[in-house]
Order: C-alpha cells, then structure tokens, then sequence
C-alpha cells in the first residue's frame, strides 16, 4: 500500500505538506532546514497571516473548507508536488476520519491509530494495555465519591471538560452539554479519576528508521480559566456561578528532573512496543504521553496524542533534551524531515510512511 501512495513520485523532489494550523509553522520551518520543498493547506481566512512566512512556504493550497483536503482536485495538486502529508493535532477534528484514514498521499506516521485517538475509550485501553499506569476510569452505572473530570471526544483542547464529584452532577452537565450541541453521543465521553499532582506532557519521537526512541521536550499546558482564576477563592467563584474551563491557550516549558527521565522513557517505550503489538508496524515518529506527577513523584498517564503536539512549539530551536541526542538545533518539526531524508537514504520509505 505504502510503495502505491509513492508510486510515480520524484523522491528527490518531495514536498512536506501539512495543513495550516497547530504546529504548521514548525513543521515548514524544519522541513526547509532539511532541504525538502514545504506546502500549506490553508483556508482563506488564514491565507494573511500565514502569507507573512512564504520564506518558510513554496506553495500555498487554498481550500473552502479543512475537508476539501480529499477532493480529487486537492489530492491531484498534492501527488503532483510529490507530497508527504503531515498529520498534526488539528487534523482529524478539521478534516474528519473518514478523510484523514483514506487521504490518498503518504503520511508521515501511523495512519491506523487515528481510529483510536478519536475513541477516548480505546485510548485508555491501549495505555492500560501497554502496562502503564493510568487513573481510574468510571462509568455512570457505578457511584461516584470522589473528584472526577469528564472528558468530551475528539481534539478540542480540553473545551468542555469539567470537573465532578458525583454521578449526578455529571449526568445534568452531560445532558446540558448534548442539549448545546458541543457533544452529540455522550458515550465516548470518558470520565476518569481526577489526579492530584503537576500535569506534564512528555514530547518523544520513535525512529523506525535508526531504531531509537528518543525523549524530545516536555511541557505544561496552561488552561483557561483554571489557571486564569487561580488567585480567586474558590467560595467566590461559586458564588457568582462562574465554572472554570480547560481549555488549552498556550504551552509552558519545563525540564523535568532528571531522576524522572527513566520512569518517562520507560513508559514511551511500553507504549511503541504495544503499538507494534496491535496497530504494526507501530509508531513512526512523534508522540506524547500526557500524565501527572504527585508529591511522591509517581507519575500516571490520563492521555496520549499519536503525532505532533502543540507543546513542542516551543522548541523551534530544539529542546535540552534533542541538543543531547543531536547536538544541533532539532526541532520536532526538523526531526520529522530529517527522519523522512534518512529514509530516503537508506531506502526505508515503507518504515514511516502509512
């Protein structure tokens, strides 16, 4: 299947593609820096802004809408430009799974876990399944006494999510929330123990190509208005009805401890070996594990995305962690086109393409 996508294909003139939201402008920029042509997939309202980085992009593909992407007018432009498509964290939510599961180009990754991120049910089971630790996950059929965040399907950026303490209170916001519209089957909702602890999101990349996995940044999320209204006391807000929100609106970077980098590779690795179990070939290239770390510095795991996350942004001059394993500037974006030019070398397209 994957030499079909390639078929007719100049591999000395392929083009990283991606569309123009997420982690987009990295993306571009690492792939120019690895030599290859770059293409954005960008609707017109965000033509102005992304016009300002032609430096960084060959070709601009204008589209009405994110799902025109598998038209067959779309797709032609894209195989004539010899095109690696990119997924990031905006891809499935804009295009659909249908589109993203049958988009007839190579993608740099592994197509056949995005089935599985869209199920939070599924992801859950495939942490588990990997013998990493996770929160416990309930269900409105058991009681519920103690603090609990339900979690809405999809790429949303944690709009929706609200924290509980009861099985109760959890089936009026669901219903409230089907009622406006935001989720239309609330049985992919997933609602999960609430942990204690620092939220960290733990950036890795897998190479099928030089066989490593390497731990490639870390980050916080900042969530409004959790974090917004950390300074008024809680009674207060209660009194004038405000519930907050998590939805994401930035990345914050930190280092870990190092004493914790074994624990977090540990942890990567169970979990490319588990996709190499039942979704082979496996994980190709960037991934991360998003968990907590409690006062006695365990760490559980509450979610995972199978590409690019938008916390690797920060990093567009590399990360402490990939000037160790590449002693240059290594973005993630840079380290995916470097991946593909390996390929391309060493002959090992089939290794990360999908």
């Amino acid at each position: 299947m994957v030499l079909e996508l390639v078929e007719g294909y100049d591999l000395d003139k392929l083009t990283i593609a991606t569309l123009a939201s997420h982690s987009s402008l990295q993306i571009a920029h690492g792939a120019k820096k690895e030599g290859f042509s770059t293409l954005l997939v960008v609707t017109e309202d965000r033509f102005g802004f992304y016009m300002q980085f032609k430096h960084l992009v060959d070709s601009f593909l204008l589209v009405r809408r994110w799902s025109d992407l598998c038209s067959r007018e779309v797709v032609e432009v894209l195989r004539e430009h010899n095109s690696v498509f990119v997924p990031h964290g905006s891809f499935i939510e804009y295009v659909g799974m249908d589109c993203a599961t049958s988009l007839n180009v190579p993608i740099f990754g592994l197509r056949s876990l995005f089935p599985v991120e869209a199920d939070q049910h599924a992801k859950m089971e495939l942490l588990r399944s990997a013998g990493i630790p996770t929160p416990t996950v309930y269900s409105l059929n058991t009681e519920i006494d103690s603090l609990a965040i339900v979690k809405l399907p999809g790429a949303k950026g944690g709009r929706g999510y609200f924290i509980a303490s009861s099985r109760q209170e959890i089936t009026e916001r669901l219903r409230a929330l089907a009622n406006s519209g935001l989720v239309s089957d609330v049985s992919n909702v997933i609602i999960q123990e609430y942990l204690i602890g620092v939220a960290a999101y733990f950036h890795y990349f897998n190479s099928p190509v030089l066989e490593r996995l390497e731990i490639t940044g870390a980050d916080i999320r900042y969530e409004s208005d959790v974090d917004g209204l950390r300074r008024v006391p809680v009674e207060k807000l209660k009194k004038i009805g405000v519930e907050p929100s998590f939805t994401v609106v930035g990345n914050i970077p930190v280092v870990l401890r190092e004493s914790l980098l074994s624990t977090v590779y540990d942890y990567g690795e169970k979990f490319v070996n588990k996709t190499k179990e039942v979704l082979p070939p496996g994980l190709v290239g960037p991934f991360c594990l998003e968990g907590v770390i409690d006062r006695d510095a365990n760490i559980k795991i509450f979610e995972f995305s199978g590409r690019i996350v938008a916390g690797t942004n920060l990093y567009i001059d590399g990360s402490p962690y990939t000037y160790l394993y590449w002693d240059e500037p290594m973005s993630v974006g840079r380290r995916i086109a470097r991946e593909i030019r390996l390929a391309i070398e060493r002959n090992r397209l089939d290794r990360v393409f999908t």
